[in-house]
Protein backbone atom coordinates (compact mmCIF):
# COMPACT_ATOMS: atom_id res chain seq x y z
CA UNK A 1 0.00 0.00 0.00
CA UNK A 2 0.92 3.90 -0.53
CA UNK A 3 1.69 3.82 3.49
CA UNK A 4 3.76 1.67 3.00
CA UNK A 5 6.10 3.48 0.75
CA UNK A 6 5.80 6.43 2.17
CA UNK A 7 6.62 5.63 5.47
CA UNK A 8 9.72 5.03 4.36
CA UNK A 9 10.41 8.89 4.32
CA UNK A 10 10.01 9.33 8.44
CA UNK A 11 12.76 6.11 8.72
CA UNK A 12 15.05 7.51 6.77
CA UNK A 13 15.16 10.43 8.62
CA UNK A 14 15.30 8.67 11.70
CA UNK A 15 11.43 8.17 12.77
CA UNK A 16 10.33 4.97 14.20
CA UNK A 17 7.75 3.27 12.49
CA UNK A 18 5.56 0.45 13.89
CA UNK A 19 4.24 -1.84 10.69
CA UNK A 20 0.78 -3.62 12.06
CA UNK A 21 0.21 -6.18 9.85
CA UNK A 22 -2.63 -8.85 9.62
CA UNK A 23 -2.24 -12.10 12.07
CA UNK A 24 -1.53 -14.75 10.22
CA UNK A 25 -0.95 -14.10 6.56
CA UNK A 26 0.73 -10.28 7.96
CA UNK A 27 1.16 -7.65 5.19
CA UNK A 28 -0.08 -8.89 1.42
CA UNK A 29 2.85 -7.53 -0.02
CA UNK A 30 5.32 -9.54 1.61
CA UNK A 31 4.23 -11.85 -0.98
CA UNK A 32 4.13 -9.45 -4.25
CA UNK A 33 7.38 -11.00 -6.36
CA UNK A 34 9.66 -14.02 -5.09
CA UNK A 35 9.69 -14.47 -1.37
CA UNK A 36 12.19 -15.96 -0.05
CA UNK A 37 11.85 -16.57 4.24
CA UNK A 38 8.42 -15.62 3.96
CA UNK A 39 9.14 -12.12 2.50
CA UNK A 40 9.93 -10.76 -1.19
CA UNK A 41 12.92 -8.60 -1.79
CA UNK A 42 10.14 -5.31 -2.39
CA UNK A 43 8.56 -6.39 0.93
CA UNK A 44 12.19 -5.93 2.13
CA UNK A 45 12.89 -2.74 0.56
CA UNK A 46 9.72 -0.98 1.76
CA UNK A 47 10.11 -2.55 5.53
CA UNK A 48 13.86 -1.24 6.36
CA UNK A 49 14.10 0.11 9.15
CA UNK A 50 10.71 -0.27 10.11
CA UNK A 51 9.57 -2.86 13.34
CA UNK A 52 6.38 -5.26 12.91
CA UNK A 53 4.05 -6.65 14.41
CA UNK A 54 0.68 -8.53 14.15
CA UNK A 55 -3.20 -7.11 15.04
CA UNK A 56 -6.83 -7.48 13.98
CA UNK A 57 -8.11 -4.44 14.29
CA UNK A 58 -11.85 -5.76 13.18
CA UNK A 59 -11.66 -6.94 16.58
CA UNK A 60 -12.14 -5.19 19.69
CA UNK A 61 -8.88 -7.24 21.16
CA UNK A 62 -7.21 -6.09 18.37
CA UNK A 63 -8.48 -2.32 19.18
CA UNK A 64 -7.37 -2.14 22.61
CA UNK A 65 -4.30 -3.64 22.06
CA UNK A 66 -3.29 -0.68 19.92
CA UNK A 67 -4.67 1.70 21.97
CA UNK A 68 -2.27 0.66 24.48
CA UNK A 69 0.07 0.20 21.86
CA UNK A 70 -0.15 4.40 20.78
CA UNK A 71 -0.51 5.11 24.58
CA UNK A 72 2.73 3.43 25.54
CA UNK A 73 5.21 4.63 22.59
CA UNK A 74 3.58 8.12 22.21
CA UNK A 75 3.00 7.05 18.70
CA UNK A 76 2.70 10.88 16.80
CA UNK A 77 0.18 9.52 13.19
CA UNK A 78 -1.53 6.65 12.65
CA UNK A 79 -1.50 5.82 9.02
CA UNK A 80 -3.69 3.12 6.96
CA UNK A 81 -6.74 3.28 9.09
CA UNK A 82 -9.90 1.57 7.02
CA UNK A 83 -12.81 3.79 6.55
CA UNK A 84 -15.26 1.11 7.87
CA UNK A 85 -13.19 1.33 11.18
CA UNK A 86 -13.25 5.10 11.33
CA UNK A 87 -16.61 4.97 13.70
CA UNK A 88 -14.13 3.16 16.25
CA UNK A 89 -11.12 5.58 15.69
CA UNK A 90 -13.23 8.66 16.52
CA UNK A 91 -14.91 6.81 19.34
CA UNK A 92 -11.60 5.76 21.27
CA UNK A 93 -10.58 9.34 21.74
CA UNK A 94 -7.53 9.05 20.92
CA UNK A 95 -6.82 11.24 18.02
CA UNK A 96 -6.65 14.93 17.67
CA UNK A 97 -7.52 16.82 14.87
CA UNK A 98 -5.62 17.00 12.01
CA UNK A 99 -5.03 20.57 10.62
CA UNK A 100 -5.11 19.65 7.05
CA UNK A 101 -7.49 21.73 4.02
CA UNK A 102 -9.41 19.00 2.79
CA UNK A 103 -11.50 21.53 0.42
CA UNK A 104 -10.41 20.22 -3.37
CA UNK A 105 -9.77 16.86 -2.78
CA UNK A 106 -10.84 14.27 -5.43
CA UNK A 107 -13.22 11.83 -3.83
CA UNK A 108 -16.67 10.49 -4.91
CA UNK A 109 -17.60 10.90 -1.29
CA UNK A 110 -18.03 14.35 0.64
CA UNK A 111 -15.44 14.57 3.70
CA UNK A 112 -15.03 16.56 5.47
CA UNK A 113 -13.70 14.77 9.09
CA UNK A 114 -11.33 16.93 11.29
CA UNK A 115 -9.45 14.13 12.51
CA UNK A 116 -9.34 11.45 10.05
CA UNK A 117 -7.62 12.35 6.97
CA UNK A 118 -7.86 10.32 3.51
CA UNK A 119 -5.13 9.79 1.30
CA UNK A 120 -6.41 7.29 -1.19
CA UNK A 121 -9.20 5.32 -1.84
CA UNK A 122 -11.12 2.91 -4.52
CA UNK A 123 -13.89 0.43 -4.82
CA UNK A 124 -14.47 -3.07 -4.30
CA UNK A 125 -14.78 -5.22 -7.12
CA UNK A 126 -15.43 -8.66 -8.57
CA UNK A 127 -12.59 -9.24 -10.38
CA UNK A 128 -12.27 -12.02 -13.53
CA UNK A 129 -9.89 -13.38 -16.33
CA UNK A 130 -11.48 -12.50 -19.86
CA UNK A 131 -9.89 -15.24 -21.01
CA UNK A 132 -11.59 -17.93 -19.21
CA UNK A 133 -14.95 -15.71 -18.23
CA UNK A 134 -16.30 -14.64 -20.98
CA UNK A 135 -19.58 -13.56 -19.97
CA UNK A 136 -19.28 -12.22 -16.34
CA UNK A 137 -21.78 -11.37 -14.11
CA UNK A 138 -22.64 -7.44 -14.58
CA UNK A 139 -24.87 -7.14 -11.51
CA UNK A 140 -25.31 -8.80 -8.08
CA UNK A 141 -28.59 -9.96 -9.13
CA UNK A 142 -26.76 -11.60 -12.13
CA UNK A 143 -24.23 -13.14 -9.64
CA UNK A 144 -26.64 -14.70 -7.58
CA UNK A 145 -28.57 -16.11 -10.52
CA UNK A 146 -25.53 -17.77 -12.24
CA UNK A 147 -25.20 -21.35 -12.17
CA UNK A 148 -23.59 -22.67 -9.21
CA UNK A 149 -20.60 -24.40 -10.80
CA UNK A 150 -19.59 -20.55 -11.20
CA UNK A 151 -16.78 -20.17 -8.23
CA UNK A 152 -15.65 -17.11 -6.41
CA UNK A 153 -12.92 -16.61 -4.15
CA UNK A 154 -13.62 -13.80 -1.08
CA UNK A 155 -12.57 -12.90 2.11
CA UNK A 156 -12.99 -12.81 5.74
CA UNK A 157 -14.38 -9.81 6.88
CA UNK A 158 -12.49 -10.45 10.56
CA UNK A 159 -9.65 -10.75 9.07
CA UNK A 160 -9.71 -9.02 5.48
CA UNK A 161 -10.32 -4.88 4.26
CA UNK A 162 -11.81 -6.26 1.49
CA UNK A 163 -13.80 -9.03 3.13
CA UNK A 164 -15.34 -6.41 5.39
CA UNK A 165 -15.74 -4.02 2.06
CA UNK A 166 -17.87 -7.10 0.55
CA UNK A 167 -20.09 -7.47 3.71
CA UNK A 168 -20.50 -3.67 3.87
CA UNK A 169 -21.77 -3.75 -0.02
CA UNK A 170 -23.97 -6.27 0.46
CA UNK A 171 -25.59 -4.63 3.34
CA UNK A 172 -25.72 -1.29 1.29
CA UNK A 173 -27.24 -3.18 -2.01
CA UNK A 174 -29.96 -5.35 0.04
CA UNK A 175 -30.29 -4.35 3.30
CA UNK A 176 -32.20 -6.66 5.65
CA UNK A 177 -32.45 -9.14 2.57
CA UNK A 178 -28.54 -9.65 3.19
CA UNK A 179 -28.79 -13.14 5.34
CA UNK A 180 -30.80 -14.39 2.15
CA UNK A 181 -28.36 -13.28 -0.33
CA UNK A 182 -25.55 -14.84 1.52
CA UNK A 183 -27.17 -18.21 1.15
CA UNK A 184 -27.60 -17.42 -2.43
CA UNK A 185 -24.29 -16.95 -2.95
CA UNK A 186 -22.69 -19.17 -0.70
CA UNK A 187 -23.15 -22.31 -3.28
CA UNK A 188 -20.93 -20.36 -5.57
CA UNK A 189 -18.11 -19.16 -2.88
CA UNK A 190 -14.78 -21.67 -3.58
CA UNK A 191 -13.13 -20.46 -0.01
CA UNK A 192 -13.10 -18.13 2.15
CA UNK A 193 -9.54 -16.71 2.97
CA UNK A 194 -7.96 -15.09 5.78
CA UNK A 195 -6.46 -12.42 3.52
CA UNK A 196 -6.64 -10.35 0.15
CA UNK A 197 -3.38 -12.32 -1.30
CA UNK A 198 -4.20 -15.94 -0.72
CA UNK A 199 -7.52 -15.72 -2.55
CA UNK A 200 -5.99 -13.54 -5.58
CA UNK A 201 -3.57 -16.26 -5.93
CA UNK A 202 -6.23 -18.76 -5.81
CA UNK A 203 -7.69 -16.45 -8.59
CA UNK A 204 -4.51 -16.23 -10.89
CA UNK A 205 -3.68 -20.02 -10.56
CA UNK A 206 -6.60 -20.73 -11.99
CA UNK A 207 -8.67 -22.18 -9.10
CA UNK A 208 -11.57 -19.61 -9.44
CA UNK A 209 -13.94 -17.81 -12.03
CA UNK A 210 -13.95 -14.44 -9.76
CA UNK A 211 -12.20 -12.79 -6.87
CA UNK A 212 -13.02 -10.30 -4.80
CA UNK A 213 -10.61 -7.59 -5.27
CA UNK A 214 -10.81 -3.93 -6.35
CA UNK A 215 -11.38 -1.79 -9.54
CA UNK A 216 -8.06 -0.99 -10.04
CA UNK A 217 -6.39 -4.11 -9.98
CA UNK A 218 -6.55 -4.77 -13.33
CA UNK A 219 -4.66 -1.45 -13.98
CA UNK A 220 -1.69 -3.38 -11.88
CA UNK A 221 -1.75 -5.84 -14.57
CA UNK A 222 -1.92 -3.40 -17.28
CA UNK A 223 1.55 -1.59 -16.37
CA UNK A 224 3.28 -4.07 -14.32
CA UNK A 225 2.58 -7.41 -16.78
CA UNK A 226 1.57 -5.62 -20.01
CA UNK A 227 -1.86 -7.34 -20.13
CA UNK A 228 -5.61 -6.60 -20.67
CA UNK A 229 -7.70 -9.54 -19.93
CA UNK A 230 -8.18 -9.13 -15.77
CA UNK A 231 -11.11 -7.17 -15.70
CA UNK A 232 -13.24 -6.30 -13.10
CA UNK A 233 -16.57 -6.36 -13.31
CA UNK A 234 -19.28 -2.97 -13.58
CA UNK A 235 -22.13 -4.34 -11.19
CA UNK A 236 -25.15 -2.16 -12.16
CA UNK A 237 -26.18 -1.48 -7.98
CA UNK A 238 -23.14 0.15 -7.65
CA UNK A 239 -19.64 -0.42 -6.09
CA UNK A 240 -18.81 -0.06 -2.06
CA UNK A 241 -16.07 2.49 -1.34
CA UNK A 242 -12.37 2.14 0.12
CA UNK A 243 -10.33 5.02 1.67
CA UNK A 244 -7.44 5.01 3.86
CA UNK A 245 -7.47 7.59 6.30
CA UNK A 246 -4.55 9.02 8.50
CA UNK A 247 -4.56 10.46 12.25
CA UNK A 248 -2.74 12.53 14.43
CA UNK A 249 -2.56 10.71 17.86
CA UNK A 250 -3.64 12.88 20.73
CA UNK A 251 -0.66 11.45 23.16
CA UNK A 252 2.08 13.27 20.39
CA UNK A 253 4.60 14.62 21.89
CA UNK A 254 5.33 16.91 18.15
CA UNK A 255 1.69 17.57 16.99
CA UNK A 256 2.96 20.55 15.00
CA UNK A 257 5.30 17.67 13.02
CA UNK A 258 2.49 15.00 12.75
CA UNK A 259 0.23 17.53 11.73
CA UNK A 260 3.17 17.97 9.02
CA UNK A 261 3.38 14.55 7.67
CA UNK A 262 -0.34 14.31 7.27
CA UNK A 263 -0.46 17.25 4.59
CA UNK A 264 2.73 15.28 3.20
CA UNK A 265 0.83 12.39 2.73
CA UNK A 266 -1.59 14.71 0.43
CA UNK A 267 0.56 16.89 -1.21
CA UNK A 268 1.67 16.30 -5.28
CA UNK A 269 4.53 14.48 -5.12
CA UNK A 270 3.15 11.92 -2.51
CA UNK A 271 0.26 11.41 -4.48
CA UNK A 272 2.14 10.74 -7.67
CA UNK A 273 3.22 7.57 -5.80
CA UNK A 274 -0.05 6.28 -5.15
CA UNK A 275 -1.35 4.99 -8.08
CA UNK A 276 1.41 2.38 -9.02
CA UNK A 277 2.59 1.45 -5.39
CA UNK A 278 -0.83 1.19 -3.74
CA UNK A 279 -2.80 0.62 -6.92
CA UNK A 280 -5.36 3.47 -5.34
CA UNK A 281 -6.66 6.39 -6.36
CA UNK A 282 -4.95 9.51 -4.74
CA UNK A 283 -6.81 12.42 -3.52
CA UNK A 284 -4.87 15.22 -4.64
CA UNK A 285 -6.38 16.02 -7.93
CA UNK A 286 -3.32 17.10 -9.25
CA UNK A 287 -1.33 13.92 -8.83
CA UNK A 288 -0.50 12.27 -12.40
CA UNK A 289 -2.39 8.71 -13.11
CA UNK A 290 -1.04 6.32 -15.92
CA UNK A 291 -2.81 5.85 -18.47
CA UNK A 292 -4.05 2.68 -17.50
CA UNK A 293 -6.39 4.38 -14.72
CA UNK A 294 -8.10 5.95 -17.63
CA UNK A 295 -9.58 2.08 -17.54
CA UNK A 296 -10.30 0.87 -14.35
CA UNK A 297 -14.20 0.63 -13.76
CA UNK A 298 -16.26 3.75 -12.79
CA UNK A 299 -19.29 2.72 -10.69
CA UNK A 300 -22.65 4.07 -11.56
CA UNK A 301 -23.17 4.65 -7.76
CA UNK A 302 -20.61 4.64 -4.75
CA UNK A 303 -22.02 3.01 -1.94
CA UNK A 304 -21.39 3.89 1.60
CA UNK A 305 -22.15 4.02 5.23
CA UNK A 306 -20.96 6.70 7.36
CA UNK A 307 -19.09 5.85 10.15
CA UNK A 308 -21.30 5.36 13.42
CA UNK A 309 -23.46 3.33 11.08
CA UNK A 310 -20.45 0.97 10.42
CA UNK A 311 -19.64 0.47 13.76
CA UNK A 312 -22.93 0.58 15.25
CA UNK A 313 -23.91 -2.25 12.96
CA UNK A 314 -20.57 -4.22 12.16
CA UNK A 315 -20.68 -7.07 14.72
CA UNK A 316 -24.40 -7.92 14.13
CA UNK A 317 -23.68 -7.91 10.63
CA UNK A 318 -20.96 -10.53 10.72
CA UNK A 319 -22.82 -12.72 13.15
CA UNK A 320 -25.42 -12.67 10.43
CA UNK A 321 -22.86 -13.55 8.12
CA UNK A 322 -21.14 -16.50 10.16
CA UNK A 323 -24.75 -17.79 10.94
CA UNK A 324 -25.05 -18.48 6.78
CA UNK A 325 -21.61 -19.61 6.42
CA UNK A 326 -21.90 -22.13 9.13
CA UNK A 327 -25.44 -23.57 7.88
Amino acid sequence: MNWRWNSRKPTSSGADVIKVENPGSGDQVRQFGKARNGASLFSKLISRNKKSITLNLREPKGQDLLCRLIAATRADVLVGLDVNLAGDALASGLFAAHGADLTGLALPVDWDDPVLAPFDWGHFAFVYDSRRLVAPPVSFEALLDAPDDLKIVIQDPRSSTPGLGLLMWVRAVYGDRAPEVWRRLKPKILTVTKGWWESYSMFLEGEADMVLSYTTSPAYHEVVDKEGFIRAAPFDEGHYLQMELAAVTAASTQPELARRFIAYLTDEAAQSAIPTTNWMFPVNPQAELPDAFGHVVKPARTLSFPAGAAQANRKAWIGEWLAVMGE
